[in-house]
């Protein structure tokens, strides 16, 4: 793939102007051999992050665009809709059943993927500690025209859209738990709240993560937003999926290409004790608030085109047989 168009970046110089002392990779741990859990770095009060001046310039940049205005005033409607109150005592039944009934209500939603993990501590954000024992994630993927025409804010728009449809997902599966007796936690983005939401739909069969730092899914590529709940009625968690995301990007440079401030890395490095794939959050961040969230990564990831996914999991199965023949 040809290298981007929209190179060299050069940021805006008021945006240069809100950029804190402390990098952001330093903030998310790149470099670090040890384990420690995330800290936030960006979609939290701006007033408690570094990076809060450049958090609320990305809101005021272009403020009165209709794309994003229109889309933004949909997801309100859908932020201002009640929470159910925990009814009464919970109702006790199987594992097997409270998981056949809550997937069965899920394929009713709204909603494209659905799975759950056992919440585990490393998920959380340092100094949160969770009482509850079940993640349950769900995805909802873009339009793929819509998400296409990014850096185009139509595609900024198409984010906002599903940032909306996810935490209408949200609240339907933390309404219906309640309505049982159970409590249940909505996580739904793009401002972090206390999980990280990446690790537990890796843990829930979404996919596998890929080069430009997104899950990659068998058929929604990387092209769908992530929401979770929080629960503890008892449930029985999804398997992982695997089918060689690492060994396809570890040769694709198509995301890296399409990088305008180029922030994506050729190689995996250490990132809070764990070698990954990797973001430079300095550099993509610029680009990001000047066109209204990018997008570039997820749409031209070969694996986002519709119907794509499930030919190359077949290329790279016959190519595992042969590295396995000799």
């Amino acid at each position: 793939m040809p290298k981007s168009p929209y190179r060299p970046h050069v940021p805006h110089p008021d945006q240069v102007a809100c950029i804190p002392d402390v990098s952001g990779n330093t903030i998310n741990g790149l470099g670090e051999t040890e384990f420690r859990r995330a800290r936030p770095v960006y979609w939290r009060d701006p007033d408690t992050i570094p990076h809060g001046e450049l958090q609320k310039w990305f809101y005021l940049n272009d403020p009165d665009n209709p794309a994003i205005g229109a889309a933004r005033a949909d997801r309100q409607k859908v932020l201002d809709l009640p929470y159910a109150e925990v009814s009464g005592e919970p109702q006790q039944q199987s594992a097997e059943d409270w998981t056949r009934q809550l997937t069965e209500y899920a394929g009713s939603l709204d909603l494209e993927l659905f799975g759950i993990a056992r919440l585990q501590p490393e998920w959380t954000f340092e100094g949160v500690e969770l009482d509850y024992d079940w993640v349950i994630v769900i995805g909802v993927a873009h339009d793929y025209e819509e998400i296409s025409r990014a850096p185009e804010p139509e595609a900024g728009g198409e984010v906002v859209r599903q940032y909306g449809r996810a935490a209408k997902a949200t609240k339907d599966i933390t309404n219906w738990i309640r309505e049982r007796g159970w409590d249940a936690h909505p996580q739904a983005g793009p401002m972090a709240s206390e999980l990280l939401l990446i690790p537990p739909a890796l843990a829930a069969g979404f996919g596998e993560l890929g080069r430009h730092g997104s899950i990659i899914n068998r058929d929604y590529g990387s092209s769908f937003r992530l929401a979770a709940v929080l629960t503890s009625i008892p449930l029985i968690p999804t398997p992982e999926a695997h089918y060689g995301v690492d060994d396809f990007c570890s040769r694709c440079q198509v995301c890296s290409n399409a990088c305008p401030p180029e922030a994506i890395g050729p190689e995996k490095v250490p990132v809070r004790g764990t070698e990954k794939w990797y973001v430079d959050f300095d550099k993509c961040i610029l680009f990001f608030n000047e066109t209204f969230g990018c997008g570039i990564c997820i749409a031209v990831c070969p694996w986002s085109i519709p119907g794509r996914g499930p030919r190359i999991i077949e290329q790279l199965a016959r190519r595992a047989e042969r590295l396995a023949g000799g």
